[in-house]
């Protein structure tokens, strides 16, 4: 046994694996108490007397944990629809996870550096750094906020209770909060029965306010449910955008939705395969003449043209007066070549990407009029963006994220991605409908449980009533700025009596 303690691979095997746990608290799984044991885990460790060095690096090696098994799915994307070359793919992969992990390595040594000779100011650094490193990830290098903590509390935690008034970034935090003190105390195992009561009386406080704030109706149903259908056309992801494919593809959602008595028909992101301008006129009155049949609307994805520029759009092709959303959020390397002069050649010799050079539509789109509902649009992974979906509220009374996420196979990537959905309903209080290609189509209901979902891989359309809603959330009206001060009031908690005795001394 001594042998095992004092081995020094089987402390950072054991951190490893406390990361590839936490994923368990993500979709598919919804084992929500797995990621808050992981980083007990961990703060156990940066709470026995670490360096800011051996905390940085345990924090480096469980991000490696989380995130390689957490986004793998990155390797299918680039090799198996991309054609990227195996070991190049796989070398993307492992260097994205690496700079994921950078995120706790920052947190664990930042965390004991503004500790210094008080290990106790741990108990707040630790989730204020990490929640904040959570957030950095949200819009550094425009973006990938994957496998936030906060999203492991969805929907079933008693800590989602939160999510409509800090969001998921307050989320993690207080999810690092009740890790930190259960790390500290089975690190430091205070004798004081005081802190041991007072720290028992917290977490309990925090989980039953949780659970309280869970019954609470953040906004109201609007009118009668609308009817709306949504179609899974479950195109393989090689075949989408053959040429040869094309007219097969607008025929069968064509199909589809002619088949559907709904007023509001959503389509999935890109569902026809062709510029909106080569859209044959025959099968545009086609869907016109059935909206009005329906007296609705037909929401379709389609790429857009405009002076020379293309966007990845949602049209309302039923509508008396055309509108389209247009995507403004773009994935990098996706949907848009960052730096081209210095990466464009990783386009040209390793990756077969369409629609890879889009443009951005813009960040003030407004709801759309349509089926007796004000509803806000977003395309593939912007409803991961919080923040960017409270852009159109408290105007929306539903919510509407077409996707694709046929690029990442059959992994947990989709499932995933729904989580992120169930995210954006509780913070906004509103129903949150998908329709995807192949998964996961569902719609959400205001506290982020799935009402009805479609099975994965399947044609099909999932017909649905979805309920509109109105008011605000206080994450509607403040967004993360709630979040932001609670952090600077813990940082300013911390750091305070440094800043007092360095004046002193000086002085």
């Amino acid at each position: 046994m001594q042998l095992i303690t004092h081995n020094k691979y089987v402390k950072p095997l054991i951190i490893f694996l406390l990361g590839a746990v936490c994923v368990l608290g993500f979709a598919p799984f919804y084992f929500y108490a797995a990621s808050i044991l992981s980083l007990i885990g961990l703060f156990y460790y940066w709470h026995q007397d670490y360096s800011p060095k051996q905390a940085a690096i345990s924090g480096f090696v469980f991000g490696l944990g989380l995130f390689s098994t957490g986004i793998y799915w990155i390797y299918i994307s680039l090799h198996d629809f991309g054609n990227m070359p195996s070991l190049m793919a796989g070398l993307a992969t492992f260097l994205l996870c690496a700079f994921m992990a950078l995120f706790p390595a920052l947190t664990g040594w930042l965390s004991v550096k503004l500790s210094g000779t008080k290990p106790q100011h741990m108990l707040i650094t630790i989730p204020v750094f990490w929640a904040l490193a959570d957030w950095t990830r949200s819009w550094i290098f425009t973006g990938f906020p994957w496998l936030t903590i906060g999203y492991s509390q969805v929907p079933q935690s008693p800590l989602a209770g939160y999510m409509p008034i800090l969001g998921v970034y307050g989320v993690s935090l207080i999810t690092g909060l009740i890790a930190s003190f259960a790390g500290f105390w089975l690190a430091k195992r205070p004798s004081s029965h005081l802190w041991r009561r007072n720290t028992i009386v917290l977490l309990v406080l925090i989980l039953v306010s949780g659970n309280l704030l869970k019954l609470i109706e953040w906004t109201i149903p609007t009118s009668k449910p609308t009817s709306v259908a949504l179609l899974q056309g479950n195109i393989p992801q090689d075949l989408k955008w053959a040429p040869e494919t094309a007219e097969h593809i607008i025929n069968k959602y064509l199909q589809m939705a002619e088949a559907s008595q709904a007023k509001l028909i959503i389509m999935p992101e890109t569902a026809m395969p062709v510029i909106s301008s080569e859209l044959p006129a025959e099968l545009i009155l086609r869907l016109q003449r059935l909206a009005t049949q329906n007296q609705g609307a037909i929401l379709a994805g389609m790429i857009e043209r405009e002076n020379g520029e293309y966007f990845n759009s949602m049209l309302n092709i039923g509508s008396a007066n055309p509108e389209a959303y247009r995507k403004s959020h773009l994935v990098p390397f996706g949907e848009f070549i960052p730096l081209k002069i210095a990466f464009g050649w990783i386009y040209r010799d390793w990756l077969n990407m369409p629609l890879s050079d889009l443009s951005r539509g813009n960040i003030h789109q407004r709801p759309m009029n349509i089926a007796g509902e004000k509803v806000a649009i977003n395309i593939c992974y912007e409803d991961v963006f919080g923040e960017e979906i409270i852009r159109q509220l408290p105007e929306a009374t539903l919510l509407v994220n077409a996707s694709n996420d046929a690029w990442y196979g059959q992994s947990n990537a989709a499932h995933q991605h729904m989580q992120f959905s169930q995210a954006r309903a509780l913070e906004t209080g509103r129903t949150m409908l998908r329709a995807t290609n192949t998964g996961a189509t569902a719609m959400i209901d205001p506290h982020g449980n799935i009402l009805a979902q479609a099975p994965h891989f399947t044609e099909t359309t999932l017909n649905v009533m979805a309920q509109g809603y109105t008011g605000s959330t206080p994450y509607v009206r403040w967004g993360n700025w709630l979040f932001l001060v609670i952090c600077f009031i813990g940082i300013i908690f911390i750091s305070a009596p440094k800043l007092l005795v360095s004046r002193r001394k000086t002085k």
